[in-house]
């Protein structure tokens, strides 16, 4: 079977490397779509032979080191692949936060023998990480987070509760932002660690949507014990590992915008469909709506271009994705709103064995998810102010102030 990073000379001939992948897909991927409404577990079950697949032919884990059970490719050439994937209706949504977000994370922090150890699990999709950052009171705001971690022999006690986290009931590991020091202010005393998710003392309960994946849940913690080798940087320096992961989140997230039904899915629907008579796409407020996703279909190749490059050049992800994630979520929203409304009241007949990339109803449910999740629309556009165009900061009062005194 082929490797294509070892195939492939040179690393950044990305057009080849996108021929070698569509081909490898075209063979293996239809054998693992997910036809129907299958059980959640059989599911899973089909999503950890697909990585399985994918790891062995050095497709999963693509830009992550090769000790690490990773191809040793490039951010470029993974953001790639994943455009080709998005071609098949897989079952690979159960890994996207554990291989896109956490464990990129858990390389960069982990120590080196936990990092031989657990990322090539993850790679192979044998085990899912899932990301314990939400609160009922810290979301937009992060930094706010209130489950504490205390000292306690060679390790720590963690109390409190998240909330928001994807897949938290199939995971066998969780990447966790805690509050070490409530003196400090309140973005100095965070610290990051990692734990097995059946340890004593959690609870995990689900939370029920309409349609889409019952993936989210609250997740509680009555003194649970991680020991220190399992935290993830220095002590009080959490905010650090958390700004590397959403940066890199705001990237994930964005892709393809944000993982509703192609831009070409809803001109075939405008095409089919009838207004006043006419064809819908002859409507002037159909043909601006695909004109305005197209622009942004166009700004976020540029802006995912320079960004991947920079990446592929040895640079980490930038503030850039913030506009990639926001223009994902205005787009997706406006057409899956608009595709609704032309297909009628037969948009309320939910299709069991449809999700949000295929299905405009059901893209038009997820997408306010979308639009929260990695930073609501309000914070990334504080942060296109301050870290791209350089304006002046938010007034903040707690700026400064130990947190206990917030």
């Amino acid at each position: 079977m082929l490797n294509p990073v070892e195939t492939l000379q040179p690393m950044d001939d990305i057009d080849a490397y996108r021929t070698t992948a569509r081909a490898w897909l075209s063979v293996h991927a239809p054998k693992f779509v997910a036809r129907g409404a299958l059980p959640v577990e059989e599911k899973l079950a089909l999503g950890r032979r697909w990585q399985a697949l994918k790891a062995s032919a050095g497709y999963s884990g693509i830009a992550l080191p090769k000790p690490y059970g990773g191809a040793g490719g490039t951010e470029l050439q993974r953001v790639t692949f994943a455009d080709e994937e998005l071609a098949y209706d897989l079952p690979t949504v159960f890994f996207g936060v554990s291989l896109n977000m956490t464990v990129p994370t858990f390389a960069i922090y982990g120590r080196e023998s936990a990092r031989l150890e657990l990322i090539p699990k993850a790679i192979r999709g044998e085990e899912i990480w899932c990301q314990l950052f939400s609160e009922p009171g810290a979301g937009s705001d992060l930094a706010g987070l209130r489950l504490t971690a205390k000292r306690h022999a060679d390790g720590w006690l963690l109390n409190g509760q998240k909330v928001w986290t994807s897949w938290a009931q199939f995971s066998e590991w969780g990447y966790i932002a805690t509050r070490t020091d409530p003196d400090l202010p309140k973005h100095k005393g965070l610290t990051c660690f990692y734990l097995k998710m059946n340890s004593p003392g959690i609870e995990i309960r689900p939370i029920k949507r309409i349609g889409c994946d019952q993936e989210i849940n609250e997740v509680f913690f009555n003194d649970v014990f991680v020991p220190d080798t399992q935290r993830l940087g220095e002590v009080n320096g959490g905010f650090q590992v958390i700004i590397t992961t959403l940066m890199i989140e705001r990237f994930a997230l964005s892709d393809a915008f944000g993982f509703g039904p192609p831009l070409g899915d809803f001109i075939t629907l405008a095409q089919r469909t009838s207004v006043r008579g006419r064809p819908a796409i002859e409507e002037g407020v159909v043909r601006s709506a695909i004109a305005s996703s197209y622009i942004d279909w166009l700004g976020q190749g540029t802006i995912n271009a320079r960004a991947m490059a920079a990446m592929t050049a040895g640079g980490e992800p930038g503030p850039e994705g913030s506009i990639r994630k926001l223009l994902a979520g205005q787009s997706r929203q406006r057409l899956s709103t608009l595709a609704t409304d032309l297909i009628g009241v037969d948009a309320l007949e939910l299709d069991p064995a449809a999700n949000e990339r295929s299905d405009f109803t059901q893209s038009w449910m997820d997408v306010p998810q979308l639009r929260i999740a990695g930073g609501t629309d309000d914070i990334l556009r504080n942060t296109i102010a301050e870290k791209i165009l350089g304006l002046p900061q938010d007034y903040r009062p707690d700026k400064g102030v130990p947190f206990n005194q917030i």
